[in-house]
């Protein structure tokens, strides 16, 4: 004012982040290294965090605890979920090149290319506000929406019919090129997480140009281009309490077969004496416990595996949003295919996949019973597939 200049129009002032409720003090030790923010979570997924979790300009707080749920269902369950089962169904039903547009689609109305289309227009706004969390959240409404859109087409059950094969590869074309297109509105917040997207789906993009003119009209994904599927985009974190064992600590994993003890050996004649307390099963902590995911699924389909009279087959649905899962388990005896299609069970969810008679199992189904199976553990009211078991 002194120098008779023209005062600023608007002033960006950001606001205050507290940690676990308490002002940041280096005197209390809580105050929050970015730097190793970044070499634990990625710069990308810390990038996320502070635009989605609080409003620009207003005050946050930061929690490790709130980090890592935000990674895991947002960035590994969300987007990079979306990516890794698109890329598979296009491995395993197109040979790994990007499939044919279907035209009779676009003209009976694509859904996805109205929401993709709805929601820039929508980011536009948001951006121009600066409401970067409102802007993300159209993004992964998208995510949402995209999920459904592949839980509703049933990619898996298309490629059973021949005749739908034209049908299958617009399907899949619809989820790359929507896919394209999030990778374009991700690279402002997380460019590393939009280069890995377009690189996986076999583009070459340049960031460094103006791209909203270019790169956001659809269809410009070319059929026939090869995919390059990579690593996760973000492999979900599991949060171990200082101090205390976690399952994986374990120096003997658990397999993914039913929850059945091995068989005993025959019992004794005579009583056997109590079994000392040193022998008895070594107890877990809470936190060891909730590293297991149980959840409810749907059995789907059921079949006997070849020269195995103990393994059936399963094809179970844990929700939608999700592609059906194969776990192998060892209730042949007691069950028939027949006697399974449409139980809701309970499975292990996050058990490592293993292969048990060269066919890979994802998960374990929980029953009853020492050497041989008495039940299977199910579920009495309706409920929906993929519900936490607690």
């Amino acid at each position: 004012m002194a120098l008779t200049l023209p005062l600023p129009d608007m002033i960006f002032a950001h606001g205050w982040w507290t940690v676990d409720g308490e002002k940041m003090s280096k005197s209390r030790g809580n105050v929050v290294d970015p730097n190793k923010m970044v070499d634990e979570f990625g710069a990308d997924a810390f990038r996320y965090f502070l635009l989605r979790e609080v409003p620009f300009g207003q005050d946050g707080d930061f929690s490790q605890d709130a980090m890592v749920t935000r990674v895991n269902s947002d960035l590994a369950n969300g987007i990079g979920n979306l990516l890794s089962r698109t890329l598979t169904m296009i491995e395993k039903y197109c040979d790994g090149k990007t499939p044919k547009r279907n035209q009779h689609l676009d003209e009976v109305g694509n859904e996805l290319e109205n929401q993709v289309r709805e929601v820039f227009n929508a980011i536009h706004d948001e951006l121009h506000g600066l409401q970067f969390h409102r802007a993300l959240g159209l993004i992964w409404s998208t995510i949402h929406f995209t999920d459904e859109y592949i839980e509703g087409r049933k990619p898996w059950g298309l490629a059973k019919d021949p005749a739908n094969r034209a049908l299958l590869e617009g399907v899949l074309y619809n989820v790359a090129e929507t896919l394209r297109h999030i990778g374009v509105l991700l690279y402002p917040f997380m460019p590393q997480t939009a280069k890995s997207i377009t690189e996986q789906l076999g583009l070459s993009i340049d960031f460094t140009t103006p791209l909203l003119s270019q790169e956001l009209s659809w269809g410009k994904m070319t059929p026939g281009s090869k995919i390059h599927k990579g690593p996760p985009l973000f492999p979900r974190i599991e949060p171990k309490p200082q101090g205390a064992k976690t399952v994986s600590d374990a120096t003997t994993p658990p397999q993914p077969t039913t929850a059945i003890p091995a068989p005993t050996t025959a019992a004794p004649q005579t009583p056997a004496p109590a079994a000392p307390a040193s022998v008895a099963s070594p107890q877990i902590t809470i936190d060891e416990f909730q590293k297991i995911q149980l959840k409810t699924a749907k059995i789907l389909t059921a079949e006997r595996v070849p020269k195995s009279e103990k393994l059936l087959k399963l094809q179970v649905s844990l929700g939608e949003g999700t592609e059906p899962r194969q776990i192998v388990a060892g209730i042949g005896k007691k069950y028939t295919p027949e006697d399974l299609i449409g139980k809701t069970i309970i499975v292990v969810a996050n058990l490592k996949p293993a292969k048990l008679m060269g066919i890979e199992s994802q998960g374990m189904v929980l029953a009853a019973g020492d050497s041989e199976v008495s039940g299977l553990a199910t579920i009495f009211e309706e409920v929906d597939p993929g519900t936490k078991v607690k």
